[in-house]
C-alpha cells in the first residue's frame, strides 16, 4: 500500500457510503435484503420462463438473459460492500480491483445493449406484428444476445486496459463503496486526459447510442399505439412496454450522470448515492416491475407456484 508518492499502490481502501457503525449496520440489512431480493427474484423469472411453454417467445427468452445479467452484474459489487460494511479494513487487492472493474464495466454494457434489444423486439411486435415471427427469429434473437455479450466483453477490456495501465503512486484511498471507473481513475498519478474521452467514447457508443435506438422505437410504437382504437388493445400495448420504460428510466437516467460527463471530478457522496441506483435499485426492481405489470408472468407464477415440481424440470 503507498506510503509515498514514490510507492506503489497494490491495494485500494473503500471510503464506502458511511463511516458511521450504526448507519453501516442498517446499509447492510438493505443491502443485504436487496442483493437476496435481486438474485431469488431473477432467478425465479428465469426458471418460470424456462419451465412455461406459454412463456416461449422472444420477449421472454430477452427476459430470461435480462434476469441472468442482472444476478452476474449485482454480484461484482454487492457481496464486497456487505463485507466492507462488516469490517473495519475495507480494503481490496489491485488486481482484485481489476477484475471487479473489468466484470461490472462488462456486465452494465451488456445491460444497455440487451435494453435496446428489448425495445426493438417491442417495435417489432406492435408495429409490425404480421411479420413479428419472421423477423424475430431464434437464430437472430440468439445472434443479438451473442453481439450483446461478445461487444461488451471486448469494450470493457479497452476500457479496463486503458485505466490500469495508468501508474497509482497514492493516495488509496477511493472515495467510493466498490471499484468503479470514475473513481480509479481520480487516483491516477499521470495525465488521465485520453482515457477520460476514451472511456467518454465507449459510454456514447454503449449508453447514448442504445438509449437513442430505444427512444425511436417507443416514439414509433406510441404512434402505433394510438391509432388502435379498441381501449383494451391500446391498454395492453401501453402495460406490455410499461414494464419495459420503467427499467430503462432508473438504469439509463442515474448511469448517464456518472459516465456521460467526461469533465467530472472524482465522485462524490451525491455521486455514490446515484450509483446506488443503476448498481442495487434497477437490478432488485426489475424481477418486480415485469412480475407485477406483466398478465402472462404472473399466471405462470401461479401455476409454478400451485405446481411447484414444474420449477425443476
Amino acid at each position: 500500500m503507498a506510503e509515498e508518492n514514490q510507492s506503489i499502490v497494490t491495494e485500494f481502501i473503500f471510503q464506502g457510503l458511511s463511516s458511521q457503525p450504526r448507519t453501516q449496520s442498517v446499509l447492510f440489512i438493505v443491502f443485504l435484503v436487496f442483493y437476496l431480493f435481486t438474485v431469488v427474484g431473477n432467478t425465479m423469472i428465469i426458471t418460470v420462463i424456462r419451465a412455461s411453454h406459454q412463456l416461449q417467445s422472444p420477449m421472454y427468452f430477452f427476459l430470461a438473459n435480462l434476469s441472468f445479467l442482472d444476478i452476474c452484474y449485482v454480484s461484482t459489487s454487492i457481496p464486497q460492500m456487505l463485507v466492507n460494511l462488516l469490517t473495519k479494513k475495507r480494503t481490496i487487492s489491485f488486481p482484485g480491483c481489476v477484475a471487479q472493474i473489468y466484470f461490472f464495466l462488462a456486465f452494465g454494457m451488456t445491460e444497455c445493449i440487451l435494453l435496446a434489444v428489448m425495445a426493438y423486439d417491442r417495435y417489432v411486435a406492435i408495429c409490425q406484428p404480421l411479420h413479428y415471427t419472421i423477423i424475430m427469429n431464434r437464430k437472430l434473437c440468439a445472434q443479438m444476445v451473442v453481439a450483446s455479450w461478445i461487444s461488451s466483453l471486448l469494450s470493457s477490456m479497452v476500457i479496463n486496459s486503458l485505466t490500469l495501465r495508468l501508474p497509482f503512486c497514492g493516495p488509496d484511498t477511493l472515495n467510493h463503496y466498490f471499484c468503479e471507473v470514475p473513481a480509479v481513475l481520480a487516483l491516477a498519478c499521470a495525465d488521465i486526459t485520453l482515457t477520460k474521452m476514451v472511456v467518454f467514447t465507449f459510454s456514447v457508443l454503449i449508453i447514448f447510442i442504445p438509449f437513442l435506438l430505444i427512444i425511436i422505437s417507443y416514439g414509433r410504437i406510441l404512434l402505433t399505439i394510438l391509432q388502435i382504437r379498441p381501449a383494451h388493445g391500446q391498454s395492453r400495448a401501453f402495460s406490455t412496454c410499461g414494464s419495459h420504460l420503467m427499467v430503462v428510466t432508473v438504469f439509463y437516467g442515474t448511469a448517464t450522470c456518472i459516465y456521460m460527463n467526461p469533465k467530472a471530478r472524482s465522485p462524490q457522496d451525491r455521486d455514490k448515492v446515484v450509483a446506488v441506483f443503476y448498481t442495487i435499485v434497477a437490478p432488485m426492481l426489475n424481477p418486480l416491475i415485469y412480475s407485477l405489470r406483466n398478465k402472462d408472468m404472473k399466471l405462470a407464477l401461479r401455476r409454478a407456484i400451485s405446481r411447484p415440481k414444474c420449477l425443476f424440470i
